[in-house]
Parts: structure tokens; sequence; C-alpha cells
């Protein structure tokens, strides 16, 4: 579970990830919220040798067989803290493809409006690195529960 904010949209991480070990899976949580990455530009990628905290963060998602990226919508789009990460996994990493190629993900959200444009951002990036994003999503806000439902299929879909 990669989840781009705290508060809600991580309570919602702890949900799938809950679901996840009561189905007889392994979860970790990886909250891009409190990881203090530096604001990714060219010019700082050639700088940096090593972004502190990246090597950790790679080897989990690394590790995993698969994602479940949990983001608010930010201005109609994804959250800054979730683009800064893989702008940087993109390019600091030798063969990023090998990380994202073939990853299979999954997409929630909760959101203060309808979480649809994040949902549809998210898919396209994570589509373009070559990710096998899965059809399902999850929307909820503040007068929409996530679905159970929904996060179990999720959750059996990316154990596949």
């Amino acid at each position: 579970m990669i989840t781009a904010t705290g508060g809600t949209n991580r309570e919602l991480a702890e949900k799938f990830a809950a679901t996840a070990r009561e189905m007889g899976h392994d979860a970790d949580i990886a909250d891009l919220s409190v990881m203090d990455f530096p604001m990714f530009t060219v010019a700082r990628s050639k700088e940096l040798d090593v972004v502190p905290g990246m090597a950790e963060l790679k080897k989990q998602m690394g590790d995993a067989d698969s994602w479940m990226i949990i983001a608010p919508e930010y201005n109609g789009s994804m959250p800054p803290t979730l683009n800064n990460v893989v702008a940087w996994l993109s390019t600091e990493w030798q063969d990023f493809r090998a990380l994202f190629n073939r990853r299979m993900v999954g997409l929630a959200t909760h959101s203060g409006g309808g979480g649809a444009h994040v949902i549809i951002a998210m898919r396209q990036m994570f589509s373009f690195l070559g990710c096998i994003v899965i059809g399902r999503n999850c929307v909820s806000n503040n007068n929409k529960e996530a679905n159970p439902e929904t996060i179990e299929d999720m959750i059996g879909q990316l154990a596949n």
C-alpha cells in the first residue's frame, strides 16, 4: 500500500492492508507524506547521488508483488507527493522500467470531491510507466465509505 497523504487516505490504506492480511497476504504501508524527499528538478537530479530514503522505498516497492496506490485528488490530478516520488524513481534508478514494468497496480482515493480525476491521472501515469492497472478502483469520500467488497475484490485481483 502506497499512500500519498496521511489522514483519510492513510486510513484507507490501513483498511486495504488489514483486508489483505485477513485474506492471508503480506501487506506493508509506505506513507509518502512522512518521507522528506526533495522536490525533483532535472538540475537537482544530477546533483544528488543518492536521495535520502529513496533506496529503502525502492526496495520496499521492488519487493512487493503488486501495489495499491491511495491518493486524494489535488486540483483535478495527483498530489505533489506522489508525482514527486515517481519522478525520482523514474530518473534516479538505473533501470526504472524494472520497477514499474508489468507491476500489478490498484488505485484508490478518499477525496473531498468525486475523486474520478485522480484515478484517471494515476491510471494514465502508471500505465505509461508499464504497470498493469486493474480496471476496478475504490473511490470514497466523507459521504461514501469505501466498499468492503470492492476492497476484497481488488486485493484478490492484485494477489493473483
